[in-house]
C-alpha cells in the first residue's frame, strides 16, 4: 500500500508527516522513500547539498535523487522498492505522474506564498490537506476537502485507506 506525502513548497514539513505517520502507524513496517530533484538551483545551496536527507523510524528508507526534471529515471527502482514492501511512504509532489496511491496527503502552509508547479498539478488529487498552522485562517479556501491536522484524523484516515 502507498501513501504520498506532498506539499506546495519547499520546508512545509513533508518529512515531519511522513516520520509521525510512520511512529503512529508503526505495525506498518513501512518503507521510507524521499525523492529529491537536484540541479539548475534545485535542492542545492551555492552547489552545496541542502541537508534534505531522509531521516526516519522505518523500517527502510531510501533517498532517491534525481536530476530536475528526470523523475523517470526514478520510476524503476520505485517500482522494485514497491514489489519489495507492503507498506510505503512517499515524500514527493512529483512521484504522482509514476503512481497511484491509496492515500496523497498535501501539506499546506499559507505563511509561505510560493506554490511549486507539481503541487499546483496535483492539487486536485489530495485526500485530504495538512494546513500546517501558522496564524494564518485560511480553511474557507478549502471548502471541497475540509482540512485535516497533523493529529490522529490524519493517521486514522491513512489506516482506513491502507
Amino acid at each position: 500500500m502507498l501513501v504520498v506525502v506532498g506539499g506546495h513548497s519547499r520546508n512545509t514539513g513533508k518529512t515531519s508527516e511522513a516520520a509521525g505517520l510512520i511512529r503512529k502507524l508503526r505495525d506498518r513496517r513501512w518503507t521510507a522513500v524521499k525523492i529529491t530533484q537536484y540541479g539548475h538551483g534545485v535542492c542545492s545551496q551555492a552547489g552545496k547539498s541542502c541537508g534534505c536527507e531522509a531521516g526516519t523510524d522505518a523500517e527502510r528508507s531510501f533517498w532517491l535523487r534525481t536530476p530536475a526534471g528526470e523523475l523517470a529515471r526514478a520510476g524503476a527502482t520505485l517500482r522494485k522498492l514497491l514489489a519489495q514492501s507492503e507498506h510505503v511512504i512517499v515524500e514527493s509532489n512529483s512521484v504522482m505522474e509514476l503512481v497511484r496511491p491509496y492515500v496523497f496527503l498535501m501539506l499546506l502552509d499559507f505563511s509561505c506564498g510560493d506554490f511549486k508547479p507539481s503541487s499546483l498539478r496535483f492539487m486536485d488529487r489530495a485526500d485530504a490537506f495538512v494546513v500546517i498552522d501558522r496564524g494564518i485562517d485560511a480553511r474557507g479556501m478549502w471548502d471541497r476537502k475540509p482540512p485535516r491536522y497533523v493529529t490522529a484524523e490524519v493517521a486514522r484516515l491513512v489506516r482506513e485507506r491502507l
